[in-house]
């Protein structure tokens, strides 16, 4: 997993764990001091931000754990996979367009970098130079052809 998004994952982690250790117990403690807790907006809310940043916490766990378990050696050295830059021609739009499959952490639309979990990325996987692929999308389907494919084990000599 490339270091710089676990780092973006531990620093939203550690955020969290601040404000769950030090901000949410202060706020609750203010709260219970203001009386009836059933009538008591601020007990409710910081309850409920409570709940949602436990529940965060354990969705970047879990994400942080299942990045570390992708293993080089299962990504496809002659199809689309994790890590590849493929250049399709876009049939609809008459045009040729550069994609680069990341992780959702670091994808970009606007430079090229999709996800592997988008609808153009998952159409993409597994593909090889000269297959064509339809891609549903929002607004529609679009018909692509790959003409050109980098991997990650090209990248990487």
């Amino acid at each position: 997993m490339p270091e710089h998004i676990k780092k973006k994952l531990q620093e939203e982690i550690n955020a969290l764990e601040h404000e769950l250790s030090h901000e949410l117990p202060k706020e609750l403690k203010k709260a219970v001091a203001l009386g009836d807790l059933s009538e008591n907006a601020e007990y409710h809310m910081a309850k409920q931000r409570q709940e949602f940043v436990k529940a965060r916490l354990r969705q970047l766990g879990k994400r942080l754990a299942d990045l570390s378990l992708i293993n080089l050696n299962n990504i496809p050295k002659d199809k689309v996979g994790l890590g590849s830059t493929v250049k399709v021609y876009d049939n609809d739009k008459g045009e040729e367009i550069e994609y680069k499959l990341v992780t959702s952490e670091e994808s970009d639309v606007s430079k090229g970098l999709i996800s592997t979990s988008s609808p153009i990325g998952r159409a993409l996987m597994g593909k090889r130079v000269g297959d064509e692929v339809t891609v549903t999308t929002p607004t529609g389907n679009r018909e692509l052809e790959i003409l050109k494919l980098t991997t990650i084990h090209d990248e990487a000599q």
